[in-house]
């Protein structure tokens, strides 16, 4: 379904951890099939729980800096998001990241396999990650978009997170968001471990793109959402709603409990 965040909805989107993907060098021969019904397992999970969508993203422990996928990635990537967006109801908004630029080949994945939008770790600028130097390149990204007829999958670009900071300093989180919606980004990402940075990194974007929606990117919990979500417009949340932790399956009871806390500052 076309992406959409409609104003007020504060949307819970479920972060869906992959086991390493077969043409990655930390692959388990076998694992695959695996790792498609846990992915599926905890899609429902959201689903029943409450959550308004999820975010499929690969694991895969080192990744290329470049806007590209080796085809089997990508075609084991395309099962589970099918695999997925046949699990749950109707309106579900599943994305996709191949982590970590491959930008193009998850847009690819999203417009044929059932995805609604994309979460782009880089847009603009550059960043420098533990793999190398990451330059996107949106005027090629945005091509590609549109060659394959998928302006209606969104792209939500990090601007502020454990994933991206504009390289070289010299712009402020709201100028970078700025920035990323020019490129074409439909809504920005940013968080922090701190909540009151978090909440100036929402407000800067607040003063710099007025109307640009703002996605927290992670560290929210049961007990800080209503604060956080009270001042953005949804959030990706993994850890919080994992068994055993981080990368573990999606528990449904804490889907629930954490929908409960949003609900409070939804409109």
């Amino acid at each position: 379904m076309p992406y959409s965040i409609t104003e007020g909805s504060k949307p819970v989107l479920g972060m869906i951890h992959l086991q390493p993907l077969p043409g990655t060098p930390f692959h388990t021969e076998g694992s695959f099939a695996a790792t498609l019904e846990t992915a599926v397992r905890s899609a429902r999970a959201l689903d029943a729980g409450g959550a308004d969508g999820c975010l499929v993203q690969t694991v895969d422990r080192v990744y290329s800096v470049e806007d590209s996928a080796d085809p089997a990635r990508t075609v084991a990537m395309g099962l589970v998001v099918n695999a997925v967006s046949q699990a749950v109801r109707p309106g579900f908004q599943v994305g996709v990241q191949l982590m970590r630029g491959a930008l193009k080949a998850s847009l690819a994945v999203a417009k044929v396999a059932g995805g609604s939008f994309i979460r782009a770790n880089a847009l603009v600028g550059m960043t420098l990650t533990a793999h190398g130097m990451v330059r996107p390149d949106p005027h090629d990204v945005m091509t590609y978009r549109r060659g394959i007829d998928a302006r209606d999958i969104g792209v939500i670009a990090d601007v502020d997170t454990m994933h991206y900071s504009w390289f070289g300093g010299g712009k402020s989180t709201g100028e970078v968001a700025r920035a990323a919606r020019g490129a074409g980004a439909d809504a920005v990402c940013v968080c922090h471990p701190d909540d009151d940075r978090t909440l100036e990194l929402v407000a800067q974007v607040r003063r710099s793109a007025p109307g640009l929606p703002v996605i927290l990117g992670g560290h929210t919990n049961h007990d800080n959402a209503a604060r956080l979500l009270a001042a953005a417009d949804g959030a990706f949340v993994g850890t919080c709603l994992e068994r055993d932790g981080w990368g573990g399956e999606i528990d449904v009871d804490r889907v629930r409990e954490y929908v409960a806390a949003v609900r409070s500052v939804r409109s």
